[in-house]
């Protein structure tokens, strides 16, 4: 699969190779962005809050509107990583310094393990609903195998995505399509009332990502290809997937979905040809489970950088497929989504940090680099801004401890409000006015001298 092409260096002192165009980043999102998991969550798309179905051309607007908002914060937290060459947890290390970096790196590590597991346990599922004989710990090993491999061998992975995989997926998308708008019953109804929480939904969606975007992108040819790979690929996708699952769950019907979320999958396996064509998206979605091996890979080189990543990406592989194995993923999601958060208003500080300052010429990422303690101060207030603004349920106990604590400093959550905006305006806002300060700091001091 990489024969006579150059790969990613073993550990992390090596060189990255800028082998990636546009179509490689398109492609790699483009996959991304069509995921399994989005024809199930079509069903929050259309009713974010249980109570006020949208409207279809609400749904379709929120979608579009959510997934340009969500892949604008991926891209920007990709252009980094194209002008330093730095994995994602890396590029910590310039905004908090090296120690620093290493508590959001554990974090990252936890949701990417957890995350890969949920795959793994999705495509066992996709694959028992075409071939109901053979038992579920299979077609999770099996899937687990694959994720390593393509983990050891990322670029060349890229690659065949490009090449090959992408095709069959478009082809697949354009077949489902064709079949499951003709079969849906008419969408009648709904209105505009949830549209606010329906976008927070999709955002959250597309930032999931934000962690991972530098891991690839400090392979790219220039900025422009990362960014464009990554708006372009991943929004035109997530558009589609959760447009078909609006269908798709329509036709399943949306009680025995939030019953069980792989009944979704029974629409798509139905019409002709179904088995064929909705295998290729399943093994397709082990380019979902790659990327999370891989990105968990790139984060342990954070805090251990002389260690050789295949490694690391075996012993990845082999615990997401345990975890797959033995845990409850279903029941791991909502926390995945709470740790996920952390993020949003960290690269929003990260941004302004890098972007508006001009602190990428000196981005510092050495394994020494100081402790810069300001910078936890934006990432903390755009959390909890985040928290106080979203309207997406979690665990019922931290909902709770936020519900509380809107009441305790009379903040009135209005139906407007996003949690993803909300925590990176904030985090954004505030790191904008500390860098303003340490400027005016800065010149007073020059000139009392």
């Amino acid at each position: 699969m990489t024969h006579g092409v150059e790969e990613v260096p073993l550990t992390l002192e090596g060189r990255p190779p800028k082998t990636l165009g546009v179509l490689d980043q398109g492609a790699l999102w483009a996959n991304l962005g069509v995921s399994l998991l989005g024809f199930s969550g079509a069903l929050f798309l259309i009713n974010p809050l249980g109570d006020a179905p949208l409207s279809l051309a609400a749904a379709l607007v929120a979608t579009v509107v959510g997934s340009l908002i969500g892949t604008a914060m991926v891209g920007l937290a990709a252009v980094p990583g194209t002008q330093t060459g730095s994995p994602a947890m890396v590029l910590l290390r310039g905004l908090f310094g090296a120690r620093v970096s290493y508590v959001p790196t554990v974090l990252n590590i936890v949701q990417m393990l957890g995350w890969g597991a949920f795959e793994l346990w999705v495509i066992a599922k996709a694959a028992s609903a075409m071939f109901g004989g053979v038992p579920y710990q299979v077609w999770v090993i099996l899937a687990g195998v694959l994720t390593t491999a393509l983990a050891i061998w990322p670029l060349g992975s890229i690659r065949v995505l490009r090449r090959y995989v992408t095709i069959g997926v478009i082809v697949s998308m354009i077949w489902f399509t064709w079949h499951l708008v003709s079969d849906a019953p008419a969408y009648t109804g709904g209105s505009w009332e949830a549209f606010a929480p329906a976008v927070d939904y999709v955002i959250a969606l597309s930032v999931s990502w934000v962690p991972v975007a530098a891991d690839f992108a400090r392979h790219s040819r220039s900025s422009g290809a990362a960014f464009t790979g990554v708006v372009g690929g991943y929004t035109l996708a997530q558009v589609a997937c959760l447009g078909l699952g609006v269908y798709a769950v329509a036709i399943a019907g949306a009680d025995a979905v939030a019953a069980d979320s792989t009944s979704v999958f029974g629409p798509f396996v139905a019409v002709p040809l179904g088995v064929l064509f909705f295998a290729i998206l399943t093994l397709r979605e082990t380019d979902q489970s790659f990327a999370n091996v891989y990105s968990t890979t790139m984060s342990l080189q954070n805090l251990m950088p002389r260690v050789d990543r295949r490694v690391f990406s075996v012993a990845i592989g082999l615990l997401t497929t345990a975890i797959a194995l033995v845990v409850d993923v279903n029941s791991y999601g909502a926390f995945l989504g709470v740790i996920g958060a952390v993020f949003v208003p960290m690269f929003a500080v990260l941004a302004v940090d890098y972007f508006l300052f001009g602190r990428s010429r000196s981005w510092n990422t050495a394994d020494d680099a100081p402790s810069r303690w300001s910078m936890l101060v934006p990432w903390a207030l755009g959390f909890v801004a985040y928290w106080l603004t979203t309207s997406t349920p979690t665990l019922p106990g931290w909902d709770q401890i936020w519900t509380d604590l809107r009441d305790a400093i009379g903040f009135t959550r209005e139906p407007w409000m996003n949690g993803a905006l909300g925590g990176a305006v904030v985090a954004a806002l505030v790191t904008l006015l500390i860098g303003l300060l340490a400027g005016l700091a800065r010149r007073l001091s020059s000139a009392a001298r």
